[in-house]
């Protein structure tokens, strides 16, 4: 017969130090992040439906333009936004239509073929030395996970891993969720500040009065029983929310109709993080889900783009109001980011040179770690 290992203490033993603070406000800090960790790790870019079928859409990721072209049939690929002649962006705005076959280069007008193969160097005409087989679009890898599109500029991506697991959402079938509401919010401060807020509650006390009433282990500073002084195996855990309530809301009552999918365990659980460096983080809950984007505009600026998700047949309810459903989150993210905002603005300090973590913010510690090994390489 199988024991299940009791859980140990996540606590840190030891008070390590933080990042450097010029590391979130020095430009040269901030550009070899983009080299080495947002050019070089899986990026969420958005939802599956993020983009018209027969379409064509720019981006800058890890300071390089992308060119994300998705097809008539709904089919999604990606290259670098650079024609092989002489360098020039080949899509120049959000939605440019698209037929699905050729990519034509609007200065001189070299057209691709949807693999990225050049067809035609348009009114030029190359002597025998010039091989067009080897003046392709440059490709960026590119797949689906549940519902998300990711893209990746390194040559070879690294493994797609998010935390906990790929599979830890898998029973909220986010690929069938549809987006019901869309909050973008510019923030004067580094992404990784953001990072580490979300990976600690010692604020949650003094921030968060609202979340606190509804997940009342949050009221102690921690954020699960096994952070807990004088924690023990044998203590019994306590409910993650509060009396009465099933998910994140004012009322702490579903807005619609459950996820039909969920193990009992995930019901009980109250609130489901999946979390996936550097882009983006899921909270599922019973009746939605909440994914935020995490997208690094400049060395002390960050803008979040929040989705709220839901089964159809919610969004469909007579008289639904969604801005009911989405407040109590969305008070959430403002307290978060104007405490990140705060933590920005003293970084600048002459004599404050780095911080030091105390033993609950072990997964900020983790986060520390991940970042120096990219930033090492």
């Amino acid at each position: 017969m199988n024991v299940a290992t009791p859980p140990k203490s996540p606590l840190l033993d030891h008070c390590p130090e933080s990042l450097p603070a010029h590391a979130y406000y020095d430009p040269d800090w901030y550009a070899r992040e983009q080299a080495l960790i947002w050019a070089r790790e899986w990026v969420c870019i958005g939802r599956h439906d993020r983009q018209a079928p027969g379409t064509l859409s720019p981006l800058t990721i890890g300071g390089q333009p992308v060119m994300i072209a998705r097809a008539p049939d709904g089919a999604y690929s990606a290259f670098l936004n650079t024609c092989r002649h002489r360098g020039a962006a080949l899509c120049q705005h959000e939605g440019q239509a698209w037929n699905g076959r050729l990519i034509t280069c609007p200065y001189h007008a070299w057209a691709y073929d949807a693999g990225g193969r050049l067809i035609s160097v348009g009114h030029a005409t190359p002597t025998e030395d010039f091989d067009k087989s080897r003046h392709g679009l440059f490709p960026v890898h590119l797949r689906l996970f549940q519902g998300a599109v990711y893209v990746c500029l390194a040559d070879t991506p690294p493994a797609f891993a998010p935390d906990p697991g790929p599979d830890t959402l898998k029973n909220w079938r986010m690929e069938d969720l549809v987006t019901g509401h869309v909050k973008e919010v510019d923030l004067a401060c580094n992404w990784k500040i953001f990072w580490e807020n979300y990976n600690e509650c010692l604020h949650c006390p003094t921030v968060h009065p609202q979340l606190i009433d509804v997940v009342p282990i949050y009221a102690k500073g921690i954020m699960s029983p096994e952070e807990a002084s004088g924690w023990s195996p044998e203590n019994a855990r306590p409910a993650p929310l509060k009396e009465g309530a099933r998910t994140w809301s004012d009322t702490g009552q579903p807005c619609g109709p459950e996820f039909p999918h969920l193990t009992e365990a995930e019901r009980a659980a109250g609130h489901t993080f999946l979390t996936h460096y550097p882009s983006v983080f899921w909270a599922a809950h019973v009746d939605y889900i909440r994914m935020i984007r995490v997208i690094p505009t400049g060395p002390e600026t960050t803008r979040l783009r929040a989705e709220w998700l839901f089964l159809p047949e919610t969004l469909a309810q007579p008289g639904f109001d969604i801005e009911a459903v989405t407040s109590f989150a969305a008070t959430v993210l403002r307290e978060d980011g104007e405490a990140c905002e705060m933590n920005q603005r003293g970084l600048r300090a002459g004599r404050f040179r780095a911080g030091r973590l105390m033993p609950q913010e072990f997964d900020i510690f983790r986060f520390h770690e991940w970042i120096r090994a990219r930033m090492d390489a």
